[in-house]
């Protein structure tokens, strides 16, 4: 019996089979339980002892004992986190005599001559460590690796601060204790410092103390602690090692971010170390002296970026301005920089140097600090701009479009208007491929940052238009690297025509000929190098999407000639795995393409009938694409459906009896968890296309979406669009939704219940919560609104209290964010309006219908502001009935 039979038959067996999915769900979105009972499935067996002794056995080649401990380690942990947590609960059920004994071994073979065995245990421990620290086994481990600390071979003494940095890397900070936090760090520290004689053990001590900073909070509000921890590392910044100076500036590295607040005192000399280091010292070391700086950008942006520049003594993390003060010594430190390109960086996708490190490094500046970066960089610019040396006219290029983002357009202006024709030429006719390559990159930040109907003084003109077009589609023609970053400039420049709101653009007379000219870059041989297939797809995405009632028609010739290539891919036969993986992804690109046409024409009634005589062939194609082997592909097919199904609207029910079997296999598809997501993401689609139309296939999808939901092997992304998937399918169906109340309403319940269970959570879960809490809100909203004015709407009143405890609690708990804020207050309405006077005496008791009522009435958002407005009409509707 299939779950869609039960569900059609309203069966106690189905009731209880989901509610038992149900709580498994509840289980996964709390923290792992490591009492959980399982199975005892033994990971040391009769056939497996040999892995841990080989490992331990120093007669054995070096090799075998590796690849030994290799297995151990995967034996204990993995990517998906349903087998890493399996594999988790085998070792913990394991014969505690038998843990001790491996245990015991993997700390000898820390001793071992063989670097590689001790490496390889080293690993293995951390494993171990990062199992049994949390629930508080293995208690004796620290303390039996700190007495390896002491008067020990140095190869011992480098593989227990290697495993020492590793348990730091796998444990989270809170589950060591201070005591030993603070003798982990003395040991690192001794082993860092310049006493120490063997290099090894210096540099396993640095890379350790990289992993533990996290765990410093304390050490680091003690000032003698800190400046110890800080002169140390500045020490090993001078070391005559290469790869422990390395080390050292990754960890000033992470002590910029981590401890931003307290570098004060010491970035006078962490200025004149990084400066020695970008200036004199080999590249590995000058990188990340650079890095230093780029990561100094990135707090103090975000710091900017939050608090506005308003600072007082409150303010939790204050700005230092570190970057400002630094300008005037930073700046020529960094144009220093753009001089050392290698020859062939912009043949390699994947190149990162001084000069490219540099580069970003001052556009990090640009945007820091604002328009103090221009004085001090046009000079360089003016001088090096027209020298004979490729090196000079690169550089230069290089520093203009990096200031482009951050200082203000007045400004920049005058500035670009005076240098746009000088960088047309360049683009043109320099002679070297780097400098054109660049000033292509510049000419689109030109476009991307300063043209657009939101600025008063317009870069493009009648004047000028059709040289930058020309120049432009020229140079399409040129070399791959250069051609792409056409393409690039040419996407920034349609896109600042997009919200124009004119029937015609300066791009309209030029709108063919960019058509045909971007079609023609698609079709080289060479189009396979530097992304140039990619961005000019992209481009050409692009074009369309800001085409006029004027140059739509053009657009419709462009829609049987993307049909018939995607259609030629999909007839492609013996092609090797390389062809195949080319064919696949231009059947991606294909799709993305036919998606933005169908979004633009079929949005505008002039153009929307003529175009739909394309849909039933669109259609065929898309579904023949599932049939290949692309999760790329799966993505964009799909996507393409669902701006299908939005433009169709109630005549894309002729294609849902086909469709359904993609569609399920879509929400099926937990290994490429992105296709799953837009899967659900066009069931959003299709019931607002469909309305009430879709009932017949509301049982299969709402039993696999409920499936997922219990699933612990999907990603937990995809989990939020399905709650809001179950607002979509019951605004569609109405009152029809009736029958699986009984399996919704239990879910969103207890995922809104952990939701506001936020104490403790880093930035990234709260971002996630605030995910789920949105999701959960938009089922909430779609599922009142569908029962408004029905008879069956008073099936929601037991569900009412939940709903309006879990506002409060989002309330009570302050951390949501504005999109959180608006659809909760919405829904505050929504119950009032669906629920009316039944609902009334309810809502006056709770805090969500004042305070949190008040708050959103006085937001500065206008959103949150009008979702108040609306809630606290239905409010009064609701009070007075």
């Amino acid at each position: 019996m299939n779950l869609s039979y039960m569900i059609n038959r309203g069966s106690v067996a189905a009731l209880c089979f989901l509610l038992l999915q149900f709580y498994f769900f509840c289980f996964l979105l709390t923290r792992i339980d490591h009492r959980l009972a399982v199975p005892p499935i033994p990971l040391i067996n009769s056939g497996s002892q040999w892995q841990w002794k080989l490992l331990t056995n120093d007669d054995k080649p070096v090799e075998s004992r590796k690849l030994a401990g290799l297995i151990l380690k995967n034996a204990l942990d993995a990517k998906e986190q349903h087998r890493k947590f399996e594999l988790a609960q085998r070792w913990i059920a394991l014969d505690p005599n038998a843990k001790a004994q491996i245990r015991a071994c993997l700390l000898k073979t820390l001793s071992s001559p063989a670097h590689d065995a001790r490496s390889t245990a080293s690993q293995v421990i951390a494993k171990l460590a990062g199992i049994e620290l949390p629930i508080k086994q293995w208690p004796e481990l620290i303390e039996a690796l700190l007495s390896n600390n002491n008067q020990l071979p140095a190869h011992t003494r480098q593989a227990t601060l290697e495993t020492l940095g590793y348990i730091c890397e796998e444990v989270s900070p809170e589950v060591v204790e201070q005591d030993h936090v603070n003798k982990i760090l003395t040991a690192v520290v001794q082993g860092m410092n310049s006493s120490e004689s063997n290099n090894d053990v210096r540099l396993a001590a640095t890379r350790a103390l990289y992993n533990a900073l996290s765990f410093a909070q304390a050490n680091f509000s003690n000032d003698t602690e800190r400046d110890y921890i800080m002169r140390v590392v500045c020490e090993a910044t001078l070391s005559p090692e290469v790869k422990i100076r390395q080390a050292a500036f990754e960890c000033l590295v992470s002590i910029s971010s981590t401890y931003y607040e307290k570098l004060s005192p010491y970035i006078q000399d962490i200025f004149t170390i990084t400066a020695k280091a970008v200036k004199e010292d080999e590249e590995p070391v000058a990188l990340q002296a650079i890095e230093f700086w780029s990561s100094i950008c990135d707090e103090e942006i975000d710091i900017l970026e939050e608090y506005g520049g308003d600072f007082t003594g409150d303010s939790v993390i204050p700005c230092f301005y570190f970057i400002k003060q630094a300008l005037p010594a930073l700046i020529p430190l960094l144009l220093e920089t753009l001089l050392k390109q290698e020859e062939d960086q912009d043949q390699d996708e994947g190149a990162w140097n001084i000069a490219m490190a540099g580069g970003t490094c001052l556009g990090l500046v640009a945007r820091t600090v604002g328009d103090d970066v221009v004085p001090l960089v046009m000079p360089f610019i003016e001088e090096n701009i027209s020298k004979p040396d490729w090196r000079q006219r690169e550089a230069a290029t290089y520093a203009f479009g990096s200031v482009l983002e951050g200082p203000s357009p007045e400004k920049l202006m005058s500035l670009v208007n005076h240098a746009l024709n000088f960088m047309l030429n360049a683009l043109m006719k320099d002679p070297n491929n780097h400098v054109k390559d660049t000033t292509g990159w510049t000419l689109g930040r030109i476009f991307e940052f300063l043209h657009g109907s939101a600025y008063d003084t317009p870069i493009i003109t009648q004047a000028n238009c059709q040289q930058i077009i020309t120049v432009l589609l020229q140079s399409m023609k040129d070399v791959p690297n250069v051609a792409e970053k056409a393409c690039g400039a040419l996407y920034f420049l349609a896109q600042g025509f997009e919200d124009s709101g004119s029937s015609s653009t300066q791009l309209t007379p030029f709108f063919q000929d960019i058509i045909q000219a971007l079609l023609d870059v698609t079709h080289r041989e060479d189009a396979g190098e530097s992304r140039l297939r990619t961005a000019a797809y992209e481009s050409l995405n692009e074009v369309v999407r800001c085409c006029t009632d004027e140059t739509a028609p053009m657009v419709m010739q462009l829609v049987p000639i993307i049909m018939n290539e995607l259609h030629q891919t999909l007839e492609a036969q013996r092609l090797s795995s390389d062809e195949r993986d080319k064919q696949n992804e231009l059947q991606g690109l294909l799709c993305g393409c036919l998606q933005v046409i169908i979004q633009k024409l079929g949005s505008s009634e002039p153009t929307k009938y003529v175009f739909m005589q394309y849909a039933d062939q669109m259609m065929q194609l898309f579904l023949r694409v599932f049939s290949c082997k692309s999760a790329t592909a799966h993505e964009e097919a799909m996507l393409a459906i669902g701006a299908l199904a939005y433009s169709t609207g109630s005549d894309f029910a002729k294609y849902m009896s086909e469709f359904y079997k993609y569609l399920e296999m879509g929400l099926q598809n937990f290994e490429d968890y992105q296709v799953c997501a837009i899967t659900v993401g066009v069931v959003g689609d299709i019931s607002r296309a469909l309305e009430d139309k879709i009932l017949p296939y509301c049982d299969g999808i709402m039993t696999q979406l409920l499936k997922n939901l219990s699933s612990n092997q999907l990603h937990r992304s995809v989990k939020p669009p399905i709650f809001s998937c179950f607002g979509d399918l019951a605004l569609a169906i109405g009152e029809n939704f009736d029958k699986y109340l009984m399996y919704a309403m239990p879910m969103l319940q207890s995922a809104a219940e952990l939701s506001v269970q936020t104490s403790g959570a880093d930035d990234d879960i709260i971002e996630y919560t605030n995910t789920l809490r949105n999701g959960i809100l938009e089922a909430y909203s779609g599922i009142l609104q569908g029962f408004k004015g029905s008879a069956k709407s008073q099936l929601l009143m037991p569900h009412a209290p939940h709903i309006l405890q879990f506002l409060d609690s989002l309330y009570m708990a302050k951390d949501m964010d504005d999109v959180v804020m608006k659809t909760a207050i919405g829904v505050l309405g929504d119950l009032a309006d669906t629920l009316g006077g039944n609902a009334a005496p309810l809502i006056q008791q709770c805090v969500s219908s004042r305070g949190f009522l008040n708050e959103c009435l006085q937001s500065e958002d206008n959103l949150v502001r009008e979702a108040g407005e609306w809630a606290q009409l239905a409010i009064r509707r609701a009070i007075s009935f």
